[in-house]
């Protein structure tokens, strides 16, 4: 299967890790752009993103995923699923309707009805 996945922190890791681990193709991971940590400010990368990285999988780090470029990206990359655990923005319901099969979200608490 064809999986995008969208995320940021720890938290995320290991649903990207289980993914990859079961055999699905990730076609791309999407997740925050590096920010400045540390006294020295030094650009890090997030925790997904090492993990892509290290797979060889592309990554793509928007500042806004609801802009049109993005959005573009994403139909190009054709995903049967999107796959999100903790990415840190809000999904555009354009984005929603990409994934021939929809989307999955991760969550770790319970979420209102």
């Amino acid at each position: 299967m064809r999986v995008v996945f969208m995320g940021t922190p720890d938290f995320a890791v290991g649903t990207l890790e289980a993914l990859i681990e079961a055999g699905h193709q990730v076609i791309g991971v999407v997740t925050q752009p590096d920010k400045p940590k540390g006294r020295g400010k030094t650009l890090m990368p997030t925790p997904v993103k090492e993990v892509a990285l290290k797979h060889q999988i592309p990554v793509y780090q928007p500042k806004k995923v609801r802009e049109e470029e993005f959005t573009e990206t994403l139909r190009k990359l054709a995903p049967d699923v999107i796959v999100v655990a903790a990415f840190g923005q809000i999904i555009t319901k354009e984005i929603l309707e990409i994934p021939r099969f929809g989307c999955i979200n991760v969550h770790a608490s319970l979420l209102p009805a």
